[in-house]
């Protein structure tokens, strides 16, 4: 009986557990309306990222957003105004829904520090 116990307990410890993560996957959409395809992860891949690359001047402006699993996290971003560009990662079950969020905010932080210079610029000029 006890040889019996030890060989379950073992066999346990050495399962591999059967969870694989799975994520939205597109390759460059226009929007995240275009990235309604799931992926199951291989057991390399630990995390769902959510790449935006977007710019515009005026009415002309294009974007490209790409989702999928991979191993490592390269997580950032930068927003020089006419151009962003954002990696943003997560682990969980279908967490990459959503990941331009944190580059749409920037362009409000960006056009409410113009609209302060313009107002600094003015006001010091009366």
């Amino acid at each position: 009986m006890k040889v019996a116990l030890a060989l379950l307990l073992a066999g346990c410890l050495c399962v591999e557990r059967a969870f694989s993560l799975v994520c939205w996957s597109c390759d460059g959409a226009e929007s995240n309306w275009g990235c309604w395809k799931w992926q199951i992860c291989s057991s390399d891949d630990n995390y769902c990222a959510t790449t935006y690359v977007g710019g515009g001047i005026g009415e002309y402006s294009s974007q490209s957003i790409s989702k999928g699993c991979v191993p490592v996290c390269p997580q950032g971003g930068i927003n020089i105004g006419i151009a962003a560009a954002s990696v943003k990662c997560c682990s969980s079950f279908l967490c990459n829904i959503s990941g331009a969020s944190s580059v749409q905010a920037n362009h409000l932080v960006l056009a409410a520090s113009i609209l302060a210079s313009f107002l600094y610029l003015f006001r010091h000029r009366l």
